[in-house]
């Protein structure tokens, strides 16, 4: 089992048949232990191996202040830091995907090793918005 940091086939394929309106979908991260098996080839969110302990509600959380943006050639996608308050959880990943698309998986992410709270703020911070540094990012 593994978890390999992707964007989803099937997040590509709905860009293409316009299946996609990141900006007026909810969209969710979900976080899951390393037994899990995420990666590129991920459809839609699932509850298996997803992350369970105190602060943590099945599903994950939803994105907030989502915009989709341009810079020269590249589009990408930006949000607010997503966080679980007074958590105490270990997780190795997580799944960002569309929870108003049928739980349509967008990308996978890989921590690169577990990362835990205890009894305190599980934080996943993204990167600054822009064309090389966006974690969506399509050029």
């Amino acid at each position: 089992m593994a978890i390999t940091q992707a964007l989803c086939t099937v997040f590509k394929q709905d860009l293409m048949d316009a299946g996609q309106d990141l900006t007026s979908a909810t969209l969710k991260i979900a976080l899951y232990t390393s037994s899990a098996t995420l990666d590129g080839t991920t459809t839609a969110y699932s509850t298996t191996n997803e992350v369970s302990g105190t602060g943590y509600t099945a599903g994950g959380e939803t994105l907030t202040s989502v915009v989709v943006a341009t810079d020269g050639t590249t589009a990408y996608l930006d949000c607010d830091n997503a966080s679980w308050s007074s958590a105490t959880i270990t997780a190795r990943g997580a799944l960002i995907y569309n929870n108003s698309n049928s739980n349509s998986a967008i990308c996978v992410l890989d921590f690169g090793s577990d990362k835990s709270s205890s009894n305190g703020t599980f934080e996943i911070q993204f990167p600054a918005p822009g064309a090389s540094t966006a974690l969506i990012r399509i050029a």
